[in-house]
């Protein structure tokens, strides 16, 4: 198995990945959002800017 992150070989400690370094990297990668799954679906869509919109209003 090779890690998903540099596709070197894995270790155990690590598993899946190679080193600390690329598990740190997924993590950082799944809390930015780059994971993300996009969606076409209006109702996602609406909700998701009605959401920023109160996230918004909160912060000011």
């Amino acid at each position: 198995m090779s890690c998903p992150i540099c596709e070197k070989e894995t270790d155990a400690t690590y598993r899946p990945f190679c080193s600390r370094r690329c598990a740190d990297v997924d993590l950082g990668r799944w809390l930015n959002g780059s994971y993300a799954v996009p969606s076409t679906d209006p109702d996602d869509t609406e909700q998701a800017l009605d959401e920023a919109a109160e996230a918004t209003l909160k912060i000011h």
